[in-house]
């Protein structure tokens, strides 16, 4: 690696072409290049096909990139818009603050309680399953019923209904989409055929739970039974709790042209995805690490907060966004050094958050760093991202994932019955494959 002064106003360091090149040859995933190119205390990167790339690990150049620069460094081209779209998540300027703005109030601030109850009744339906698997003395498979528990949650806050399995067929099929995503936006963005096969049952399921709502509304029109006498807007669902995200976006549509079935879909995959992929993935990991520390198992049974701290000590070792990239439109400078238009900056929480300078013995799992003792280093921790283009849904997965995790550990124990799978580096982080394990109903 070549070596310039952080005072001489140069470019980063790179990686020489021939590592970029071996690395290439070798099919290893983009997080084993990161590691290579990574040198602590200073801005590096690499170059491929023509492309060059500054990694951002140092908490206060993530700071620089995606706090106050977080107008400066945007959105090249998302990798997940074959998937979603023109949602909250992919747009910029305009259009983004007026979407984020309509989504903002409904999981923010006390607009998170709205969808309590959801969530409590997605956690019982899988309690009531591990009750009955501990009965009979049948496995479970942790990653699937995390899976399902989340994409429960979330459509009954989309659409104000609980989940049926077919249902539950067409959605889960996001995952195979997000897998055959590129892990970042130099990847390659063509689609499988089976994966075109399950968008487009995404798609219809998603168009059709639009078309089922706004019959819904148009039924109760004047007849007063659609009013939400709660809020004082929108229409309700018919539970008494208030309009459902859905309804709210048809709300829009009537008085925003902008609003689109197309828009009202995009919207709702986004908020799919952001609502129950990375919670899944965050759940699953979380009893892949509960496993190999069983005293912490115990610990967390029936302590809020434990629960509490065992996943934000997870989700600094398994960050689901693990990867943020960032582009620069115009020439920045960045710690003294030149940042040409058109560099891409590749945002690295998985690497951030294993710096030893700010986590002592970075690889080892220690739910009691958290709460931090003292302020972290702003830049330091980001499994939600930070700055202006932080997830909005922060507090509804964090709520979901404790209400989950708390009420299995308070009632279960659990043993997994084989080794989980190795972390696999592509648009998120999730172990591979299954993991089973035996539960127990505690005495």
């Amino acid at each position: 690696m070549r070596s310039h002064s952080v005072t001489d106003g140069l470019l980063p360091d790179f990686l020489d072409d021939s590592v970029v090149a071996a690395w290439s040859a070798s099919g290893a995933p983009l997080v084993d290049l990161l590691r290579r190119a990574r040198v602590p205390g200073r801005l590096t990167g690499f170059r491929r096909g023509g492309r060059a790339a500054v990694l951002i690990t140092e908490p206060r150049h993530v700071h620089q990139v995606l706090g106050v620069g977080g107008d400066r460094f945007v959105k090249r081209s998302h990798r997940a818009r074959p998937l979603i779209g023109d949602g909250v998540m992919t747009v910029t300027g305009e259009a983004w603050k007026s979407q984020r703005r309509l989504l903002q109030a409904m999981f923010t601030g006390r607009g998170i309680q709205r969808w309590e109850h959801h969530i409590v009744a997605a956690a019982d339906r899988v309690v009531g399953r591990w009750a009955e698997s501990a009965r009979r003395g049948e496995p479970r498979d942790i990653a699937e019923d995390a899976q399902f528990f989340t994409v429960d949650t979330i459509w009954r806050s989309l659409t104000g209904h609980p989940l049926d399995q077919e249902t539950y067929v067409d959605l889960s099929a996001v995952q195979d989409i997000v897998a055959a995503l590129p892990a970042d936006v130099g990847g390659s963005a063509a689609l499988p055929p089976e994966v075109e096969t399950a968008l487009a049952a995404l798609d219809e399921r998603t168009h059709r739970a639009i078309a089922e709502a706004r019959g819904r509304r148009d039924s109760t029109a004047g007849d007063g039974t659609g009013d939400d006498t709660s809020t004082g807007t929108g229409t309700g669902t018919g539970t008494g709790t208030g309009p459902s995200v859905l309804d709210r976006l048809l709300d829009a549509a009537g008085t925003d042209p902008a609003y689109t079935d197309r828009l009202i879909r995009d919207e709702l995959v986004t908020l799919l995805v952001a609502g129950y992929e990375s919670s899944a993935r965050t759940l699953a990991w979380a009893f892949v690490l509960l496993d190999r520390h069983p005293e912490v198992m115990e610990r967390a049974a029936g302590d809020a907060r434990a629960v509490e701290a065992v996943l934000a000590e997870t989700l600094r070792l398994y960050p689901t966004g693990w990867l943020l990239p960032r582009h620069a439109p115009a020439d920045e400078t960045l710690d003294g050094l030149r940042i040409p238009a058109g560099t891409d900056l590749l945002v690295c929480p998985y690497l951030t958050h294993r710096d030893p300078e700010v986590w002592p013995d970075p690889e080892a799992f220690v739910p009691e760093r958290f709460p931090a003792r003292t302020p972290l280093p702003p830049g330091a921790y980001l499994p939600f991202g930070i700055g202006p283009r932080a997830c909005l849904g922060t507090r509804f997965a964090m709520r979901e994932m404790e209400a989950l995790l708390g009420a299995l550990l308070s009632r279960f124990t659990v043993e997994t019955t084989g080794p989980a799978g190795e972390p696999v580096f592509g648009i998120n982080l999730r172990p591979a494959g299954p993991l089973y394990a035996r539960v127990r109903e505690r005495t």
